[in-house]
């Protein structure tokens, strides 16, 4: 995972525009792909379950609601073993703010946030290693809740495997390797260039070994499933509008993780069309029709994903506003 340094963690503002341009043009050019694709399955999608199962579509939007609130907390919590007691109404803006970068490979762009804490004399290592375990909590919860059905995500049984490989190797490189001693040598100015390059990568290794001890890393991932939990539970109730039994809500959980794994190690920009590619594909799976499936897809990635987008945004507003 790429780390930012001192330097790197710079205002949105200064991206040159013709990277604007790349990044929105391929969104462009992926969403009309989508659309050429499945034309044939797009036209025959039946608006009428939305207009009809509004209350169930707020229901579920409230449940990300939820999910970003918890993992504020989680936040909030990880500052204060940074030792920083920071307001939660300003931890609550700067987090928030993370989402309206959250599409980009890995959402690593979520990192942008270090810069809102530099000026409070918090390291940008500090803030990098709080969000590499923030990062790897989430995988664990998603792999805990897609094994809860597994039986029935046997064609993506390998991605699971994938996904507990890299989490059990980062958490073992982690507590095992002395990031600190390897940080101290690549800030001396005699030490080989490679120690110097990677100087920036083991601070923030460092930094999040101190996540490690066992109060902070069961509440951060206890957090994390009552939070990706409650998301996973929105899918159950958007399912519900179409069809109530085809689903359950381990089902449903299943589903959401094993989309979300899916998303996360395509590396690509907020997992656009592996995690929908693979949550129509199961929601197929269990019964619906593919329109259906679209459907239920889509509603789902516009609460949990471009909400948060949209909020993100607005806190960067926010933050910009002078005070």
């Amino acid at each position: 995972m790429p780390v930012m340094s001192n330097d790197l963690v710079a205002s949105p503002a200064n991206t040159p525009g013709w990277r604007k341009a790349l990044v929105y043009g391929l969104f462009a050019a992926f969403a009309l792909w989508c659309v050429l694709a499945f034309r044939k399955d797009i036209a025959q999608i039946d608006l009428a379950p939305v207009r009809s199962g509004w209350p169930l579509i707020l229901a579920a939007g409230a449940l990300s609601l939820f999910n970003y609130a918890l993992r504020v907390v989680r936040w909030q919590l990880y500052l204060r073993r940074l030792g920083h007691d920071l307001p939660w109404g300003f931890v609550s803006l700067t987090f928030m703010a993370g989402f309206a970068f959250t599409l980009s490979p890995g959402k690593l762009g979520e990192m942008v946030r270090a810069r809102y804490y530099q000026p409070r004399g918090i390291a940008v290592s500090s803030v990098t290693g709080a969000f590499f375990m923030e990062r790897l909590l989430d995988l664990v919860v998603m792999i805990v809740l897609a094994v809860v059905v597994l039986a029935e995500l046997q064609p993506y049984r390998q991605f699971l495997w994938v996904a507990i490989g890299l989490v059990g190797a980062l958490l073992v490189g982690v507590a095992v390797v002395p990031w600190s001693r390897w940080a101290e040598r690549g800030a001396l100015a005699s030490a080989p260039r490679v120690l110097r390059l990677l100087a920036p990568l083991s601070r923030m290794l460092s930094s999040a070994r101190s996540f490690l001890s066992p109060g902070i890393l069961l509440a951060g991932l206890a957090l994390g499933l009552l939070a990706w939990g409650a998301e996973a539970v929105g899918l159950k109730l958007l399912a519900d509008i179409i069809a109530p039994d085809k689903v359950s809500v381990a089902g449903a959980m299943g589903i959401y993780a094993i989309a979300i794994i899916v998303g996360a190690l395509s590396f690509l920009p907020g997992g656009l069309g592996s995690t929908e590619a693979v949550m129509a594909a199961l929601l197929y799976a269990h019964g619906y029709t593919m329109p259906q499936a679209i459907l239920l897809t889509l509603i789902c990635r516009v609460l949990t994903l471009w909400l948060a987008v949209l909020i993100g945004w607005a806190c960067v507003w926010l933050l910009r506003r002078p005070h």
